[in-house]
């Protein structure tokens, strides 16, 4: 089933006359745009695809099997008008990513009863075909050549931002767009930040380093990370790498096709409840990759009770996160398969690095 036919099953089954897609990733997903500020109006048996005279020959090059519409008048007044026009009485908008002045324009050239339509495009990219798994596996071989590099360069007297950007222009190098997220580089105690950004502050021999990372290739995106020591550590930080990987295998172990956000969660804690850092570990265990960094499913807020299936790519990010001395998270990015699970990142060492440079 191609994705304009899972996308048409979801509006028969909401009873929507025709669906606006008006998130610029859910455009590209359906349609191939790789530009913005653009809109895909479907019905059961047509598609619309709306932008303006600044993309009108890019639209030519990326686009189709559709209807295309330069509007003049803004996007969301000439969405309404054609959906008008077209006789919809009922007409579905993506209601998480939709801004309430957007609402408000759409609504007045629009008569007809406006619906909220969640998820509906984010449920059919929860599954990858073969050609994303390819993109996704390209982002992944930067991201994993970017930390050799990070690896071969870092040492004490660098700065958090310095190593984060070399990082970052070394993945452009090799054929990156862009980054997944802002790149986090914590040392020391700040790596006890699960989502410390990188900050001017001197890495210093001893420290702990947690690099948390990824690129996007062609528009899907990578997210890894690893911990490392410059020099020798505090042996804490040893002993808690140890129960940390434990935890990421343990994940790994149990993924596959029916296992729900919650056992995968349950997997991790038994882990490192077990060693005794339960408090020290409080975010998800996981989420979903693809063009986004954070899709669906995976074990974490509303994917606690949704089972994995075939085709989901989701990381596998356990840690522990001790105030004053440090933190160590190990991420992984794994596919889920018929029979279990395919590791895409390179495993991660079983003891925690010590880089001498």
């Amino acid at each position: 089933m191609s994705r304009i036919e899972a996308l048409r099953k979801e509006m028969i089954g909401a009873k929507l006359d025709a669906l606006l897609v008006t998130d610029p990733v859910n455009v590209s997903y359906l349609t191939g745009f790789t530009g913005n500020e653009s809109a895909l109006m479907l019905t059961p048996d047509a598609g619309t695809f709306i932008t303006d005279s600044r993309f009108a020959e890019q639209v030519q090059q990326e686009v189709s099997g559709f209807t295309v519409q330069l509007h003049t008048t803004g996007l969301l007044p000439e969405a309404g008008e054609l959906a008008a026009a077209a006789g919809v009485k009922v007409l579905g908008f993506e209601a998480d990513t939709m801004t309430y002045s957007d609402y408000s324009l759409l609504k007045h050239s629009f008569t007809g009863q406006l619906k909220p339509a969640s998820d509906f495009v984010e449920r059919i990219r929860e599954v990858k075909d073969d050609d994303e798994l390819m993109l996704i596996e390209r982002a992944i071989e930067i991201a994993e050549a970017g930390y050799d590099h990070v690896i071969k360069t870092i040492k004490a007297g660098m700065t958090e931002l310095a190593v984060a950007t070399d990082l970052d222009f070394f993945m452009r190098g090799l054929g990156a767009s862009g980054l997944s997220f802002e790149t986090i580089v914590a040392s020391g105690a700040r790596s006890a930040m699960p989502h410390g950004s990188a900050t001017d502050r001197v890495i210093q021999d001893g420290d702990i380093v947690t690099l948390d990372w990824g690129c996007v290739y062609k528009g899907y995106v990578s997210d890894i990370t690893r911990t490392f020591a410059i020099g020798t550590p505090d042996p804490k930080l040893d002993e808690i790498y140890k129960i940390v990987y434990a935890a990421n295998r343990a994940v790994a172990k149990i993924m596959g096709p029916g296992v729900t956000g919650a056992q995968i969660h349950a997997a991790a804690h038994q882990v490192i409840d077990g060693a005794g850092y339960k408090q020290y570990f409080g975010h998800g265990t996981g989420h979903g990759i693809g063009r986004g960094i954070h899709e669906g499913p995976g074990a974490w807020g509303r994917y606690m009770q949704v089972e994995q299936q075939p085709g989901n790519v989701e990381t596998d990010e356990p840690g522990i996160y001790l105030p004053e001395i440090g933190g160590v998270r190990i991420e992984d990015d794994l596919l889920v398969t018929r029979d279990g699970n395919q590791q895409l990142t390179a495993l991660a060492p079983a003891t925690l690095p010590h880089i001498n440079n």
